[in-house]
């Protein structure tokens, strides 16, 4: 991530990465420490590969800490409430089917890249699909490029 890029989130990406960011702190801070004495407690720290995991744990959640302090931060929250129906943009829930199949409809959250989850049906508006969606209305057909080619989509439906 940039120094100074913009992280966009939504109102339940900034909730989940303040909660990630307690849990880290609050939680797993003090775990590691425990593990930490105790494998100090083992004497010869020079072979000591539970005192090493445990350095290594504490050097990923402080790298996650300062992460995620930094994205919070930068953050611009869109507010599902400022989020428009008549076309897509960030915070949108869009429905496509691609055109010329059977298959069912694919429903997306468009989110920042801080928030993306394609698992969870929430992909970045810098996404191959998000980026052709953006701005577009109902009945509007994208077209996508994949690595399979060009594929093509209908947008069905659009809401906060």
């Amino acid at each position: 991530m940039e120094p100074t890029t913009e992280v966009i989130l939504t109102e339940d990406g900034r909730k989940n990465l303040s909660e990630e960011l307690d849990e880290l702190k609050n939680v797993k801070r003090r775990e590691v420490a425990a593990r930490l004495k105790n494998a100090v407690s083992y004497g010869d720290l020079s072979e000591n590969s539970e005192y090493d995991d445990a350095k290594n744990e504490q050097a990923r959640i402080e790298n996650r800490i300062d992460q995620i302090e930094t994205m919070l931060a930068k953050a611009i929250v869109i507010d599902r409430k400022h989020v428009k129906t008549k076309e897509v943009g960030i915070g949108s829930l869009v429905e496509i089917r691609q055109v010329g199949s059977s298959r069912k409809k694919q429903e997306y959250r468009i989110v920042g890249p801080a928030e993306a989850n394609p698992d969870n049906h929430m992909i970045s508006f810098l996404s191959p699909v998000g980026k052709a969606v953006m701005g577009r209305k109902v009945n509007e057909v994208v077209i996508v490029s994949a690595p399979a080619g060009e594929v093509k989509y209908r947008i069905t439906a659009i809401r906060k």
